[in-house]
């Protein structure tokens, strides 16, 4: 896991998320309605990550600061992973994010993601049973960050011996406060 802080990895982030989006509306899979999320990993003013395999971009985030009443948390904004390679995808920034989060100090990490639906009818079902599979708790649904309606999901942040299998240079921020909160 690094930042993505060249503008050729950058791009290569919007590629990754413009592929990501065609192939779910390919499948008629709901997608966010906000346009320019691929751009959003152009924009230097947002801490986004990408989590390499030899080279190859398989997922990128953006990062964030979150508080609340439950206290501060690492927020993953705009997860996206490179089609056909989701659950092992999705398994290593879990345990990167929950290791990332304790290593920061923070107690949790959450997420959100879009629900249009009820959330025990499929797509949405099966994508947030993958993801309790994983650790994460469902904790309510609501609006989001981009007024779609989302589940929200947190994660314990766990200190974990990742070296072997995930590398990172992702720096290291030591209070919420650090993160612009910003509107991805």
């Amino acid at each position: 896991m690094r930042p993505l802080s060249t503008d050729a990895e950058r791009t290569e982030a919007g590629a990754l998320v413009e592929e990501r989006l065609t192939w779910l509306t390919r499948r008629g899979l709901p997608v966010r309605l906000r346009l320019d999320i691929p751009d959003l990993y152009c924009d230097q003013r947002w801490e986004s990550v990408g989590l390499f395999e030899d080279d190859l971009l398989i997922g990128c985030m953006i990062l964030d600061g979150d508080t609340d009443a439950r206290g501060p948390a690492l927020f993953l904004a705009h997860v996206h992973t490179l089609p056909g390679r989701t659950d092992g995808v999705l398994r290593l920034i879990t345990l990167w994010a929950s290791d990332y989060a304790a290593r920061c100090g923070l107690r949790h990490v959450r997420a959100e993601v879009l629900a249009r639906h009820d959330l025990s009818v499929d797509p949405i079902a099966r994508v947030l049973d993958r993801l309790q599979t994983m650790g994460w708790s469902l904790t309510g649904i609501g609006t989001g960050e981009d007024d779609e309606r989302v589940a929200r999901l947190e994660l314990r942040a766990e200190l974990r011996p990742l070296a072997p299998l995930i590398g990172c240079t992702v720096p290291l921020r030591c209070a919420v406060s650090s993160w612009v909160r910003c509107n991805p």
